[in-house]
């Protein structure tokens, strides 16, 4: 521990609250850390001094100096893995170091991920490869800049070690910056050993910290509330998945944030070539996660949450508590419905899109599933053509044409978005909402071999930069627009774990 002035001022907001729920715990020492990346942007957001940070932390980033307030700890939680309930799980390779203010007063943890074994490691090494490691970095700033709650990474660091998967890697440990730890399978955790107290104290500190709005209720009305408001979260969260092709791949109870962001990207990629029934994870041989399933999965795992909060809505008649839960849940399709409307009907330049849109934007996915169409691109093909956009032009940013067989919807389409705005002004409104650039997952490989195994940064470096910029089209880029090359398939992701 250090005294006085410290560049990490963290605090121990969850340790305090939530005695019951964590092991007090040191991560293990790394032998030779060393700081490869840093983030600069998110440091500054936090308040923290980014130049004190930047420069000589390494010890400081891995915990191994901390100041007296911090007490690092392996958080407990259970989970649903694959549909199968595991009682306890919890941070088998993960250390929440603490938690910081920003600026505007919110509080956000500092987690290490890869630093070392935990009273729950289950067997396992604790440690994390440099790979996963800098593609959880990626994909973090690669939602952020696109507009979607997600957890970001403030550092990679080397740890010195070598890590043994398949074959020897090079170890790392990430510090991932979150706005809480908590998940479903943290609640799973408590309900399943029917510690109703502390069940209680985790709902009301959860409430306090993500839905503060929600402390005017009391009773019952504050646990249903809660539910309501989680689920109106997750709804937009999934429609945001939706609207941009991303595939989460291990959508377990245990990976879902109660705040609502996008975390754990393991096995994670993007559509290309448009298909519902796209599976990139070489664990989920079944489908259970693919792209067109992630919303009911979404759904499945509230109903775990919902079932949680049944001592708190009623314990004297759980059945009562039962049905008022469900007439909760049942509303999720609705909500769900909805975010996917907006965020669908945004990406189609619709104005103020209501339920007789529904038809129209399933009819284009349609199309571009008949037509085996790539995803991202096939929106900004219908920007372009808004825009007249000369063929030669849109080719040198690598926007195809729209195809011969949308003709018919183009038609019904162009009817419906109507004369109140030009056609040019509704095609640039669309290139705002539709990314030209998303983490094309021939790319994120390419930029993970070279900076992990031959300790070339330059491609990392570069689709960092071109992710943080996605909307916003440059010709320079063009290989950043390209589909993977189809004698690189079939892709499939991997935990790393």
């Amino acid at each position: 521990m250090i005294h006085g002035d410290h560049p990490l001022p963290l605090l121990r907001d969850f340790a305090e609250a939530l005695e019951g729920l964590y092991v007090p715990h040191h991560g293990a020492v790394a032998p030779a850390p060393r700081l490869l990346q840093f983030n600069e942007d998110l440091a500054r957001r936090l308040g923290l001094d980014a130049d004190r940070l930047r420069v000589g932390s390494e010890r400081i980033l891995l915990g191994q100096e901390l100041p007296d307030s911090a007490r690092p700890i392996a958080q407990a939680y259970a989970g649903h893995q694959f549909g199968v309930f595991n009682p306890q799980l919890g941070d088998g390779r993960a250390l929440l170091l603490g938690e910081v203010r920003d600026p505007q007063g919110c509080l956000w943890d500092l987690q290490l991920k890869g630093s070392g074994r935990t009273p729950f490691s289950r067997g396992g090494d604790g440690k994390a490869a440099l790979g996963p490691m800098l593609r959880e970095y990626l994909m973090g700033e690669a939602m952020y800049s696109l507009g979607i709650p997600s957890t970001r990474a403030l550092a990679v660091l080397a740890t010195g070690e070598t890590v043994q998967r398949e074959e020897p890697l090079p170890g790392a440990i990430l510090v991932r910056v979150a706005a809480s730890h908590i998940r479903v399978g943290t609640f799973q955790f408590v309900a399943v050993r029917e510690q109703y107290d502390l069940l209680r104290l985790l709902a009301d500190y959860t409430i306090a910290r993500h839905y503060a709005d929600l402390l005017a209720f009391t009773g019952k009305e504050r646990y249903l509330a809660f539910l309501r408001a989680v689920q109106e979260r997750q709804a937009r969260l999934l429609a945001q998945w939706m609207g941009i092709g991303f595939i989460h791949g291990v959508m377990n109870t245990d990976n879902m944030s109660i705040a609502g962001e996008t975390i754990d990207y393991g096995p994670c990629a993007f559509l290309d070539r448009y298909d519902p029934a796209t599976v990139f994870s070489s664990i989920d041989l079944n489908g259970r996660y693919a792209y067109g399933q992630q919303p009911r999965i979404a759904h499945w795992n509230l109903v775990r949450l919902g079932e949680c909060l049944v001592p708190l809505v009623d314990a004297d008649d759980p059945e009562q508590a039962v049905a008022e839960l469900s007439a909760v849940l049942q509303e999720f399709p609705d909500q769900y419905r909805l975010a996917w409307r907006k965020i669908f009907g945004a990406k189609l330049g619709l104005a103020d899109p209501g339920p007789e849109d529904d038809d129209l934007i399933k009819e284009f996915l349609q199309l571009l599933k008949q037509d085996g169409a790539d995803f991202t691109l096939a929106f900004r093909s219908l920007g372009a053509y808004l825009q007249e956009l000369p063929p030669a032009q849109a080719a040198t940013l690598g926007i195809p044409p729209v195809w011969p067989s949308w003709q018919g919807w183009l038609t019904r389409w162009r009817q419906r978005l109507g004369l109140a705005r030009s056609p040019s002004q509704i095609g640039q409104a669309m290139d705002q909402v539709n990314p030209l650039y998303i983490p094309r997952n021939h790319q994120v490989e390419i930029a993970l071999a070279a900076a992990s195994r031959a300790n070339d940064w330059q491609p990392w470096q570069r689709l960092l930069a071109v992710l943080r910029d996605p909307y916003t089209a440059r010709p320079e880029l063009l290989p950043y627009t390209e589909p993977m090359p189809a004698d690189l398939g079939p892709y499939r992701t991997f935990c790393g774990t």
